[in-house]
């Protein structure tokens, strides 16, 4: 097994240099941010450390538990129309509190490091109205949503300084947890880093008939981790990555949550640019009951969970079994994350996990295969799709509406030890095999990113029905995607 900090360290050097290759290529920065990866400010709002000297210090230390992690608010319609539900969210900077005492500016939908969360309706369409208050243009992809073109969040696709977009999401598609960031071309990893993203909750019928968790017991939980300055400013380079040293959940450091002794539902996201989360809870059972598609046919006994960035997991933790006063903590193969501090005696609790949850239909015959590969060059500096990085100008698959495909997706970087992952936009996939073993546990439902270590391969099943136009494939590892691991898709009639 390769030691953990030297495949940090791998990653956090292959971002690097695939950063600056990205730019060799004639590939500029926006005239607004400067190379190092320092932004400019934000609506005139110093960013904090960026850049230079700070870059290799730790973060101020911050005992770990010792503050509460919030849950983010809910973002209610103005509008309840016929046609569907219209929100409205601004892209802003913003002051916040994170490390304790210490403000943050962060780049926030809404005014908040992890923006509102939007819970909409399966079958009911929503209409976002983004208003770009920042200083830069910047949008909104709805990662893992079916969505029309124009509305996905292409990466040229932007919201110009002091403009508006109405995004149109129909919400045809099963009840899932799905999340918003964004997805400029080159800065994604950046923006996201510093505050652009926040919970989408699809809410499916067939949720609440199954009696699951529900209301202040169903709880989004965003992990990311960070690199912050004296000051409590967010250090983002593109190599800092072995750096981020502090775990965020709901963007707090590794904070403590009050629970009663009863079974609660996490929709657990990992939002980190490049970190893979390895989680457990000391050997106690993680039920999981979803993943990024939504419910699973069946809830899965775990006793580790791993989430690489863009993956979500739902879980249902029972409480109950653990005496009032219990401290029980989340933690991940670098240290805690998060822990849960047991309340009260033995709550009221209605809820409960049935032993079938949402059966899958039957796989549709897949009539094209196609071979993907994702590979570093470390000599040329070059990050690569089949051999290509990623040009806007250059459709790389076409495939026609209604077609069911079978990916073979490669990681050849088994030579410098460098994981990737793969996130499709538009469709939601199943896993058919990893190296022709099955699917590991928790990889039965429908999925829009995965995992793909070193050396490895997967292959997954997916029907691009609907919507025509083009979409993005690509490393959700963000250093790697905003430095060209991204390739493009059109979907014809």
């Amino acid at each position: 097994m390769l030691n953990r900090r030297r495949a940090l360290t791998l990653g956090g050097l292959a971002a690097g240099v695939v950063g600056m290759a990205a730019f060799g290529r004639g590939q500029r920065l926006p005239d607004t941010a400067a190379a190092a990866g320092a932004p400019a400010p934000m609506s005139g709002m110093d960013m904090g450390g960026t850049s230079g000297g700070a870059v290799s210090a730790p973060s101020p230390y911050v005992a770990p538990f010792s503050v509460r992690m919030p849950v983010p608010r809910e973002l209610r319609p103005v509008q309840r129309r016929p046609d569907g539900d219209v929100y409205e969210l601004a892209l802003r900077a913003s002051r916040v509190e994170m490390l304790p005492g210490r403000y943050t500016t962060a780049l926030t939908y809404g005014g908040t490091f992890v923006g509102p969360t939007i819970r909409a309706r399966a079958g009911r369409p929503a209409f976002v109205r983004y208003t770009n208050r920042l200083d830069r243009p910047a949008n909104a992809h709805l990662h893992g949503g079916h969505v029309p073109a124009g509305s996905d969040g292409y990466p040229m696709d932007l919201i110009g300084v002091g403009a508006q977009k109405t995004c149109h999401y129909p919400n045809r598609q099963p009840g899932a947890t799905l999340w918003y960031h964004d997805h400029t071309h080159q800065l994604e990893a950046e923006h996201v880093y510093r505050g652009l993203h926040g919970f989408y909750l699809l809410e499916g019928d067939d949720e609440a008939r199954l009696g699951l968790p529900s209301g202040e017991f169903d709880v989004p939980i965003m992990l990311s981790d960070a690199h912050f300055d004296a000051h409590g400013g967010l250090i983002y380079a593109a190599e800092d990555t072995p750096n981020r040293d502090t775990f965020l959940a709901n963007g707090r450091p590794r904070p403590y949550f009050p629970v009663a002794a009863r079974k609660y539902r996490f929709r657990i996201l990992d939002a980190s640019n490049f970190h893979t989360y390895h989680l457990d809870l000391g050997g106690a059972e993680l039920l999981q009951i979803g993943s990024d598609g939504g419910l699973l046919p069946e809830p899965v006994s775990r006793r580790e969970i791993v989430l690489s960035p863009g993956e979500r997991a739902e879980v249902v933790i029972d409480f109950s079994r653990f005496r009032p006063g219990s401290q029980v903590v989340l933690n991940d193969v670098s240290g805690p994350v998060l822990r849960f501090d047991v309340h009260g005696g033995r709550a009221d609790d209605h809820s409960r996990v049935p032993d079938v949850l949402r059966p899958l239909p039957p796989l549709r015959p897949g009539r094209t295969d196609r071979e993907m590969t994702m590979s570093v060059d470390m000599v040329n500096h070059v990050v690569m799709i089949n051999g290509r990085p990623y040009d806007e100008n250059r459709v790389d698959t076409r495939i026609r509406r209604g077609a069911t495909e079978i990916w073979h997706i490669r990681n050849l970087d088994a030579d410098v030890q460098l994981d990737h992952n793969m996130h499709l936009h538009l469709v939601q996939f199943r896993i058919l095999d990893r190296d022709g073993a099955p699917p590991l546990p928790g990889e039965s439902g429908l999925k829009d990113t995965v995992l793909i270590p070193a050396g490895k391969s997967v292959r997954i099943q997916a029907t691009f029905a609907d919507y025509t136009g083009r979409y993005l494939y690509h490393c959700h590892m963000l250093e790697h995607s905003s430095a060209g691991m991204m390739a493009q898709l059109e979907v014809f009639d």
